[in-house]
């Protein structure tokens, strides 16, 4: 499934204007005005990515910058910061506020496109350069060993890969179908109901020496890794 681009932004036409360069470019995206309408498309399902505007009413991007910087599932999230703003303080001050990159208006669509890639091209990079860890799970990814504190898990091929799906991105809610496209691929046919027969597999394996279930249910969504 293609990625999900979060657009903060409470200017409608550049919102959408946003939204259409972005789905032109086979991305899916979803829109919030708020900070609070923000926080609650995450709890339906994490984004790869979020363009943030800093003028904002309620919340400013910078808070809305520092609130994803202190949640487990959005730490690494890559934020493009949205302003009219251009000083170099206030560069700054966006960048030290969480920001991975800075896009002052008037933009260009194709620019900021092109700065979307880019960010998620260095974020997938650094996802499968390192072992993945997440509440006293490891999961090596030299050796593929998994091991919760400290105890080796055995699990067969699917579950592995189910699992270092869900721990790439903690907290993010995965669909059935985002699960089957990255296990079994586009191109195979296999029933959305089969995930949950490996994700009660899985929940029982890491669960064997008495491991509380962190495997969340999201009814009609999918399923996410939370420790909360």
């Amino acid at each position: 499934m293609t990625a999900l681009i979060l657009i903060v932004e409470d200017e409608t036409p550049q919102a959408e204007m946003l939204r259409y360069n972005l789905e032109s470019e086979g991305f899916r995206t979803v829109i919030a005005s708020t900070g609070e309408e923000a926080f609650q498309h995450m709890d339906v399902e994490v984004p790869d990515l979020a363009v943030v505007d800093w003028m904002l009413p309620e919340w400013s991007g910078i808070e809305i910058c520092r609130a994803l910087r202190a949640r487990p599932e959005t730490q690494q999230l890559p934020i493009i910061m949205l302003t009219a703003r251009g000083e170099e303080g206030d560069r700054v001050l966006g960048l030290e506020a969480g920001a991975d990159d800075y896009v002052i208006k008037p933009y260009s669509p194709r620019e900021m496109v092109a700065r979307v890639k880019a960010l998620l091209r260095r974020s997938n990079q650094q996802t499968t350069s390192r072992n993945l860890e997440y509440a006293g799970i490891v999961l090596d990814k030299e050796t593929f060993k998994v091991t919760r504190d400290g105890v080796l898990v055995s699990l067969g091929p699917t579950s592995l890969k189910l699992l270092e799906a869900l721990m790439e991105r903690p907290g993010r809610v995965y669909s059935r179908e985002r699960l089957l496209s990255r296990i079994w691929g586009g191109n195979v046919f296999v029933e959305p109901r089969t995930v949950d027969v490996h994700i009660r597999r899985l929940r029982k394996a890491l669960s064997l020496d008495g491991g509380k279930d962190i495997i969340r249910t999201v009814r009609g969504a999918g399923y996410a890794l939370d420790a909360e």
